[in-house]
């Protein structure tokens, strides 16, 4: 019963990382819609969030279900509470991707938009706080995770940096306000998804020492025995 038990662990480990590597490919392919100005790889994403849907519902219910006839204890029990966020969190990264396709449509309509040197910046700072909390999460590296999170502020300051050079372009030329309000909100939704990331390496301390760091409270006691038990 115990090896069958590891068993669907293992499971749900790998339809975490299968949700996790679409959420990544997801988030590259509405940057290149709007890079590329390609209203078919625009729609893409749509479709593929509705996989990304799916998924997590499947997540979900495998996690009731473990929780219902396994009645695990301690880090198990963590890690199966920890999938359920962090499949949620994983749904919430493919719905900021379908805003930038969105916004990418609404771009391809107007004259084509000079490079932002920001931009690839806040892309690839983004997707690699992603891709760096699953891969935490499956070792289970809470230090590797600790520092994870001291990433997001790099992402949050990459974002003020494009709100200014966007904010300073509206200033220079009122014709590119709607345009640039535009790219606003792309940034905001890349830099969301930083904080989604942040959110899963949270729960990899949590799930490794039975400790919560998320609201700054990397000082507070492990989580008592009584609510989620001790590794």
């Amino acid at each position: 019963m115990e090896r069958h038990f590891d068993h669907q662990l293992e499971d749900l480990t790998r339809q975490l990382l299968n949700m996790s590597g679409r959420a990544e490919q997801i988030i590259r392919k509405a940057v290149e819609a709007l890079q590329q100005r390609d209203p078919a790889l625009a729609d893409e994403v749509f479709a593929d969030d509705h996989v990304i849907d799916r998924l997590e519902i499947e997540i979900e219910e495998r996690c009731i279900h473990l929780l219902a006839l396994q009645q695990p204890l301690a880090t198990d029990l963590r890690f199966i509470t920890s999938a359920l966020k962090i499949s949620n969190d994983l749904e919430r990264v493919g719905d900021h991707a379908v805003n930038i396709a969105g916004c990418a449509k609404a771009l391809m309509k107007s004259a084509p938009v000079k490079p932002l040197a920001d931009l690839p910046k806040l892309v690839d700072s983004s997707i690699g706080m992603l891709r760096d909390s699953l891969d935490a999460f499956v070792r289970r590296d809470a230090e590797a995770a600790r520092k994870l999170v001291l990433r997001d502020d790099e992402v949050d300051e990459l974002n003020r940096h494009l709100f200014g050079e966007l904010l300073a372009r509206m200033v220079g030329d009122p014709l590119q306000v709607e345009r640039s309000m535009t790219l606003v909100l792309v940034g905001r939704n890349l830099e969301r998804i930083g904080d989604l990331a942040t959110n899963v390496a949270e729960e990899v301390v949590f799930i490794a020492e039975a400790r919560v760091i998320k609201h700054h409270a990397e000082d507070s006691q492990p989580v008592s025995e009584d609510e989620f038990g001790r590794s």
